[in-house]
């Protein structure tokens, strides 16, 4: 693949949609599913990196007398991937 310019979040996750359409069809040769696939998990893992960075802004100005008041968000991906409910 080649290397993709930086997207915003937005545009990242409306390519995400699309991907997962045409997967879900399943009209897709095997070989571009794959290369869907592979694309997607590139998306998803820059969405997340980006909220990672949105949570850590948040996080330092909420920040109050040298401690951090932290609670993650309702339904926030955990370090294993999985929501944390």
């Amino acid at each position: 693949m080649t290397s993709e310019k930086e997207v915003s979040f937005e545009e990242a996750m409306m390519q995400l949609e699309e991907i997962v359409e045409q997967l879900e069809d399943g009209d897709v040769p095997l070989e571009k599913a794959i290369d869907l696939f592979q694309k997607g998990m590139k998306l998803s893992q820059m969405c997340s990196q980006k909220l990672e960075q949105v949570e850590h802004k948040i996080e330092m100005i909420i920040e109050e007398g040298g401690e951090l008041k932290r609670k993650p968000f309702k339904g926030a991906l955990d370090e294993t991937g999985d929501l944390g409910e």
